[in-house]
């Protein structure tokens, strides 16, 4: 980056929002995905989308990479640069605009977090439903990226089941308004479904209108402890057999149960072969019936052990058993690799027994815990990025888990996006003639190719594993 562009850049948004430092450069230069990193030439945060379209059209005119960037949470390296370019932040671009209660929509910038919208709408007694489990720092413009999930998706589903409406800067500098606050509109192609889970490689979002419902009346908590993956995987086909849609079924392996209450100290019994954690919420009568019928399914199916919270004192501890997996899991080894691979539920614990025969194949250590209600599972390796060898294991046991996941079914990703890390993997999924349709759109949408380079699409499809059971 030499001083004639670095000066257009300062002129767009003053020298205080331009980082062009080593220290800077090197802070930006990786996000939550392990063994990804490479250095951006600047660093850039915009105030408002006048500003984002200056940026835009002066890296569209000079052939500048543009990575948009929110809290760098991404866990597919999705948000690191992969040859220079400019980072774009939007921590300057985070105020709610307008909270419509008659017509149940939130208007905001990209940069605001997650967890301020939901304790602003439920102020005003509304809901919106997508927890990430990094809600409490990842920010809405991250999450429309990446289509987002969370704890909640079994019954009000993800990121994009609330996104209605999007300001977008293109990669020429035009501005695209998708959407609206309208309950019916199918006038032309959705491209706000398309752009939602795009990973930032079809524009830059500005602005998002989001849906919002009404505050549940009340919710209830309970964990279910039992001594094999079978009977807690039958429990939760049951459970939905039973036409039960709970707002929460989380799944955890004894691998991570113990590494929870070595953690947290919550009381959870480390003999105990998997946990789930089930939520309900709604009309106060309607919870205490499905509770009382969830309850008696898992003792129908195994569970040696059922405890409803009594107060939210105790359903905030069984929910901080499930909340805190990951930090537990990442105290005991030096790099810790969060994946999420998806199969049909009824698959759960067919699928965890495959990742625990993969690990032991590998002789490497992951832990399982997930969304067993929409069967996204998140096999998480706790390795060291400095040992070359044992990476290699690590590498070559997440290529069987997707591999394995596909045939039976299911995904490589159901809700960390595909990114750089897991673009090699994507043939797989989809096939060539789907790679050849998204890139066609890519195209359309950035001839260029300056919005975020080298993610989604692999320079090189990795060679299908050959898996020893066929």
């Amino acid at each position: 980056m030499d001083a004639r562009l670095l000066k257009k850049i300062e002129a767009i948004v003053s020298a205080q929002h331009v980082q062009a430092s080593k220290a800077a450069l090197l802070a930006y230069s990786y996000d939550a995905t392990p063994n990804f990193q490479a250095l951006p030439d600047v660093v850039v945060a915009p105030g408002n989308v006048q500003e984002v379209q200056a940026l835009v059209s002066l890296c569209a005119e000079e052939g500048i990479p543009i990575v948009p960037r929110g809290s760098g949470t991404n866990l597919a390296a999705g948000t690191t640069p992969t040859s220079g370019g400019l980072v774009m932040l939007f921590h300057r671009m985070n105020q709610i605009l307008e909270l419509d209660e008659e017509n149940l929509t939130i208007r905001v910038q990209p940069g605001v977090i997650t967890e301020y919208i939901h304790k602003t709408v439920e102020r005003a007694g509304f809901f919106y439903p997508p927890d990430p489990s990094s809600m409490k720092i990842s920010t809405i413009g991250g999450n429309v990226s990446e289509n987002s999930g969370g704890l909640r998706g079994l019954k009000y589903g993800v990121t994009k089941d609330y996104v209605m409406g999007l300001e977008v800067v293109l990669a020429n500098g035009e501005i695209l308004r998708t959407g609206g606050k309208l309950a019916k509109d199918v006038a032309g192609y959705d491209v706000t479904s398309l752009i939602v889970g795009a990973e930032g490689t079809l524009g830059i979002v500005t602005e998002i209108l989001l849906k919002l419902i009404p505050l549940p009346e009340t919710k209830q908590t309970m964990v279910a402890i039992f001594p094999s993956l079978e009977e807690a995987g039958s429990a939760v086909s049951a459970i939905i057999a039973e036409k039960i849609t709970p707002v929460t079924l989380e799944f955890m392996d004894n691998g991570t149960i113990r590494a929870v209450e070595a953690h947290a100290g919550i009381g959870l019994p480390v003999e105990a072969e998997a946990l789930l954690l089930l939520e309900q919420d709604g009309a106060a009568e309607q919870v205490v019936i499905d509770m009382t019928l969830m309850g008696d399914v898992c003792r129908k199916h195994g569970a040696i052990s059922v405890q409803l919270a009594q107060n939210e004192v105790e359903a905030e501890r069984l929910r901080l058993a499930r909340r805190t997996a990951l930090s537990a899991l990442a105290r005991i080894r030096p790099t810790t690799i969060l994946e999420d691979a998806t199969v049909p539920r009824s698959e759960i614990a067919t699928m965890v027994r495959e990742i625990q025969r993969i690990a032991q194949k590998y002789d490497v250590l992951i832990c399982t815990f997930g969304h067993a209600g929409d069967g996204n599972l998140h096999p998480t390796c706790l390795t060291d990025v400095r040992n070359d060898e044992e990476m290699h294991r690590v590498e070559a046991a997440f290529e069987e888990i997707f591999e394995v996941a596909i045939r039976l079914g299911g995904t490589i990703t159901g809700e960390h996006g595909v990114g750089e890390m897991k673009s090699p993997y994507l043939e797989w999924k989809i096939g060539p003639s789907g790679i050849d349709v998204m890139k066609a759109i890519k195209l359309a949408f950035d001839p260029d190719n300056i919005m975020n380079p080298g993610k989604i699409f692999a320079k090189e499809t990795k060679k299908r594993v050959v898996l020893a059971n066929g």
